[in-house]
């Protein structure tokens, strides 16, 4: 509401002046008839109806003009979730060190954009590699000193105090529409686009704490099921974020005694009452060697980040770490929801079961497999902890044995190359000789696979109650087969019909 001016507050004092005079005279009328039942002979009904209005008028204005200690009550406006999220909405804190730093540029470069992602990386000192700007990875801030702070847990590392604050100073920069807030290590590869897709689903304005725990179940235990942990990265929303950000440093003298950064960030979050919303596509990757297994077999969610980049084999074969990851977001900037998607098709007229991660690897099987033991990893991988044995290690998902023989293990066809068409995608996969088996005669000159799909755009219900889609396999193929993958129809079952 506007103040008013000086010349309608003088007009509305004289309209009062008035009304007031108009008033008595009437109370004047009444006193004179002796306060009898009656009334008097010039104050008929239908005036003492205008009189009480006048009252109640007089009233209204004496509390919003003169009333100085009056405040209007806040208004409750009933808030639209607005669901259009965009890559700009998200800021991205990544810690690093300046000893580090140097050698983990490759995998920031792979997933950062500077004309779209908005990223810091936090150091403890600047890095001599850094006396000159590089456009193609965040820029860098130097953290504030924390030798203030207390550590107590023995064997472990102070700087996971500075890492843990990271998480203040970047909300304390007060950079322009933040809606989320996302943190990793400078070895953790995001996959942006889903993220966003993925965060649109929940208000920013609300509190959350987006992420998921690790692989290893004994990580679990020694930490917490309920914590997200950093290296696979979490977001926070922003309104929590601004929260967050005032009590954190309180928290850091009270859990002294925890080990890593993201056991402080929960810790406190917990003291604020929030719980974490758990996200699947968040990827600790605590575990060694080979991913293949967990990369063919990925759960319907989106793909978010993948982790610990630096103790696992390269993705593709004959490839760098760096040079297979870059692979990977040929498929990923083609259609990212998409990538890592499993489909899985049957061919009953050749006893095959094909399984499809879209934009890494296709696997064929010869017989009818289940399609719940292809959704099970294949234990290819080892142990995050080097002293533990393969067959003492547990998991936070099922597992299938991958078979040692090369020969008794699916046929395997890596990506090769992807080429968005209009409205499709066309995706290349070549095989994999690793040694010369004895196949079916169906795929025994199969050298080659061409998947068609379309894009894959989800709005926020689909994201919410996302589904498996279908595929079909063209009946003729020698040396190169083709498959089509689709929505299934309503009632369609994923199986072998024969």
């Amino acid at each position: 509401m506007k103040k008013p001016t000086k010349r309608r507050l003088s007009f509305l004092k004289r309209t009062i002046r008035f009304l007031l005079s108009f008033l008595c005279f009437h109370s004047h009328a009444l006193t004179r008839s002796k306060m009898r039942l009656t009334l008097p002979q010039n104050l008929s009904l239908s005036r003492l109806k205008t009189l009480l209005l006048i009252v109640s008028f007089l009233f209204i204005l004496y509390l919003l003009f003169y009333r100085r200690d009056w405040h209007a009550p806040p208004t409750l406006i009933s808030r639209v979730f607005d669901y259009t999220l965009t890559r700009r909405h998200l800021l991205f804190a990544i810690a690093s060190s300046s000893q580090s730093w140097p050698r983990r540029k490759p995998y920031l470069r792979i997933w950062y954009s500077p004309n779209s992602t908005r990223a810091f990386t936090f150091l403890d000192r600047v890095a001599a590699s850094d006396a000159g700007n590089d456009s193609t990875v965040p820029p860098v801030v130097v953290s504030a000193d924390t030798s203030k702070f207390p550590y107590t847990f023995r064997g472990g590392l102070r700087s996971a105090i500075r890492v843990a604050r990271v998480v203040k100073e970047i909300v304390d920069r007060n950079e322009k529409d933040v809606r989320w807030y996302v943190f990793g290590d400078d070895d953790t590869v995001f996959f942006v686009d889903n993220l966003v897709k993925t965060l649109a689903k929940y208000d920013h304005a609300r509190w959350f704490y987006v992420g998921s725990n690790s692989e290893s179940y004994e990580q679990n235990v020694k930490y917490s099921f309920d914590m997200a942990f950093g290296g696979g990265g979490f977001a926070i929303s922003y309104s929590l974020a601004k929260v967050l950000a005032r009590v954190l440093d309180s928290c850091l003298v009270r859990y002294a005694h925890l080990y890593g950064s993201d056991a402080r960030v929960f810790s406190c979050l917990a003291e604020l009452g929030v719980g974490l919303t758990h996200e699947p596509g968040f990827h600790q990757v605590d575990m060694r060697g080979n991913l293949f297994g967990m990369l063919s077999s990925h759960p319907l969610s989106p793909l978010l980040s993948l982790h610990h980049l630096d103790a696992v084999e390269p993705i593709f074969p004959n490839m760098s770490r760096t040079q297979a990851m870059g692979h990977l977001f040929e498929a990923v900037n083609a259609d990212p929801a998409r990538i890592l998607q499993q489909t899985v098709c049957y061919d009953p007229s050749n006893s095959l079961t094909i399984s499809v991660a879209w934009g890494y690897a296709i696997q064929i099987f010869n017989g009818n497999e289940s399609l719940l033991d292809l959704l099970s990893l294949q234990k290819t991988f080892m142990p995050w902890k080097r002293s533990v044995t393969i067959g003492a290690s547990h998991y936070m998902f099922n597992l299938r044995d991958y078979p040692k023989d090369p020969c008794k293990r699916p046929v395997i066809f890596f990506l090769e190359s992807v080429r968005p068409d209009i409205g499709d995608v066309w995706s290349y996969y070549t095989r994999h000789v690793v040694r010369e088996c004895v196949r079916p005669d169906a795929i025994k000159n199969l050298k080659h696979i061409k998947v068609i799909s379309q894009r894959l755009e989800l709005d926020i219900e689909q994201m919410k109650a996302p589904r498996r889609q279908c595929c079909n396999i063209l009946p003729s193929f020698n040396e190169s087969m083709v498959i089509n993958i689709r929505q299934c129809g309503v009632d369609e079952l994923i199986s072998m019909h024969f």
